[in-house]
């Protein structure tokens, strides 16, 4: 299982977008489980990201809905924003 580092920015951004939506609330809960079995589970759609944010990674909580993380070591994830595709894109 993968350990998750929560970046603080992060934290403010999941607090401000799951107050607005107790379903998000549980949507995003059961793509983070998925996410600490297995970051490459093909529903959660991962991908790489490039120009400013290359060497980044992303993957999809709902349709519009993105976390973006960078491998800190093999065992280790840092989530570093949470937000709509234009927020942090």
């Amino acid at each position: 299982m993968i350990n998750l580092v929560w970046d603080q920015k992060f934290k403010k951004n999941l607090k401000k977008k799951i107050s607005k939506s107790p379903e998000l609330t549980d949507r995003f809960k059961s793509k983070i489980k998925l996410f600490e079995k297995d970051p490459f589970n093909s529903v959660l759609r991962t991908h790489k990201l490039s120009g400013i944010l290359k060497g980044y990674w992303a993957f999809s909580v709902d349709y519009d809905l993105r976390v973006i993380f960078k491998f800190i070591d093999s065992n280790t994830i840092l989530l570093i924003d949470i937000g709509t595709h234009d927020e942090v894109y």
